[in-house]
């Protein structure tokens, strides 16, 4: 885990470079989204350190999956899952709400997770058994821990706190914010959504619109070991990983401490 957390710094220092410049460079992928060259050096480097250090154990990246057919990765019980610089739409605006995911996947569950937000020097982290912790710039890490949810229908001023997209599935959000009567939003970009669920900070991030593993893994597992979940919305089981064709999640609930009636009242 301390390997990977050093790699994504690593890697975010050469976006931040690229952050401050005037000429990023923008182009659009075969799926419509944009990609920067601060993608690709956050990716390559990425990559590059992974293979020094466990040269046995295959990598995919957003950047280099349409270059692994699925019958190969279907067959890795083991591999590293990446998203070097999850939020590109963020960083071309300049709001900080960028991250660069790295995963350890195996038997299609996340078991190590670090998240960094290089705008803001903050990193989540976690193991599989071993707790999730998050540490800011010159700080020591410390533990952390999903919060309790307040009850959707309480009539105190306690609310639920409902972390939203900043761009996506919102002709959904709608009619899940219906479900919960007393409810405050708060909308971001990135993997920061779901770290904030860990920290206790949030307590519910509908994602009803599309994204990728990578997208997720890591958060997974922080959020997993913070005391949380990231369940299919429609199943309410854990996400998995590496296990079908396509590399699409299906629509998703993250969740910190809720009871069984609360899950049971957000299922569709």
């Amino acid at each position: 885990m301390q390997a990977a957390r050093k790699i994504s710094a690593e890697a975010s220092l050469q976006i931040l470079d690229i952050y401050i410049r005037e000429d990023v460079q923008i182009k659009t992928k075969k799926d419509l989204t944009p990609l920067t060259q601060a993608d690709m050096a956050s990716h390559h480097h990425i990559l590059d350190r992974l293979q020094q250090l466990t040269p046995d154990i295959p990598i995919l990246s957003e950047e280099n999956a349409e270059e692994i057919n699925a019958e190969e990765r279907l067959g890795w019980s083991r591999y590293w899952l990446v998203d070097p610089l999850d939020g590109t739409k963020e960083f071309i605006a300049q709001n900080g709400e960028f991250t660069v995911n790295i995963a350890l996947i195996e038997n299609n569950q996340p078991t190590i997770g670090v998240v960094t937000v290089p705008a803001k020097k903050i990193s989540y982290f976690a193991a599989r058994g071993e707790g999730a912790f998050k540490a800011g710039p010159d700080e020591k890490p410390y533990a952390i821990q999903c919060a309790k949810c307040a009850d959707f229908n309480s009539t105190t001023q306690q609310k639920t706190r409902i972390v939203t997209s900043r761009r996506t599935g919102l002709e959904k959000l709608q009619d899940f914010l219906a479900t919960i009567p007393q409810h405050e939003t708060i909308a971001m970009g990135s993997s920061i959504k779901m770290c904030l669920i860990a920290e206790g900070a949030a307590d519910i991030y509908p994602r009803l619109g599309p994204t990728s593993e990578w997208d997720t893994a890591a958060s997974q597992c922080i959020v997993e070991e913070a005391g949380g979940a990231i369940v299919n919305l429609e199943t309410q089981q854990a996400l998995q990983y590496g296990a079908k064709e396509n590399l699409l999640n299906p629509e998703f609930l993250t969740v910190g401490k809720l009871n069984t009636d609360q899950m049971s009242q957000l299922r569709p």
